[in-house]
């Protein structure tokens, strides 16, 4: 049974720093694009990041461009969300997502159960 477990959320001060970790299990995890995406109180879901199966492409939201990095190891199938200059409209669950088809209509077929991150003023 494929399983995606995120770790890395929390409590973190405006202005700081967080990495988010992704790690797969049952999955040919190199055959997947990653996706981070985010949810938060009373929101829809809402797309952050992606990174192609081999890692040489990425595609970020224009919320999160600049300051977020989307990252992955295939060695360790393991994608991560490196999050930087965080804001409090940053506060959300985020969640992992592994797809596969075209670059811009990824279907994304195996979801983790997220991790809160929030971030203080």
């Amino acid at each position: 049974q494929v399983q995606l477990v995120e770790s890395g959320g929390g409590l973190v001060q405006a202005g700081g720093s967080q990495r988010l970790s992704c790690a797969a299990s049952e999955l040919t995890f190199s055959r997947y694009t990653m996706g981070w995406f985010r949810q938060a109180p009373g929101k829809e879901r809402q797309f952050v990041a992606r990174i192609s199966w081999s890692g040489t492409t990425t595609y970020y939201a224009t919320s999160v461009k600049g300051r977020f990095t989307i990252s992955r190891d295939n060695a360790k199938n393991t994608a991560y969300l490196q999050m930087n200059s965080l804001k409090p409209e940053d506060t959300a669950v985020y969640y992992c997502a592994a797809g596969l088809g075209y670059w811009y209509s990824i279907n994304y077929d195996y979801w983790g159960q997220g991790t809160q991150v929030t971030v203080s003023s």
